[in-house]
């Protein structure tokens, strides 16, 4: 017979926390195809993808406050806040990265 584990614990998830990670998916899939369709069009500058990725960092910034709150929250599981703010972290950087590149004309 296998040994039975149980959990027993008040955690739970926290919504801030499940909210930061879809925050973070939606805003890096936007990100990523935003680069990909630019770069299909050789580097034209189309305003639509350019209000596309600023509404993407908007998300992203949004979503990175939602997961450092719910990372202070106290008994809580951390993997939602934990992946929202990575997810979050690499569209900021990843957009100031572009802004970069424009503004150097790379």
């Amino acid at each position: 017979m296998g040994r039975k584990s149980y959990m027993f614990t008040n955690k739970s998830h926290s919504d801030r926390g499940k909210m930061s990670a879809a925050l973070g998916l939606i805003s890096t899939v936007s990100m990523c195809l935003v680069i990909y369709i630019s770069y299909r069009q050789d580097g034209g500058l189309n305003p639509k993808l350019g209000a596309a990725a600023f509404f993407a960092l908007l998300f992203s910034l949004g979503g990175e406050v939602l997961g450092i709150m719910s990372r202070l929250e106290k008994d809580k599981f951390y993997l939602f806040p934990n992946l929202g703010i990575i997810l979050n972290t690499i569209v900021i950087v990843l957009a100031g990265f572009l802004l970069y590149l424009g503004v150097s004309g790379i």
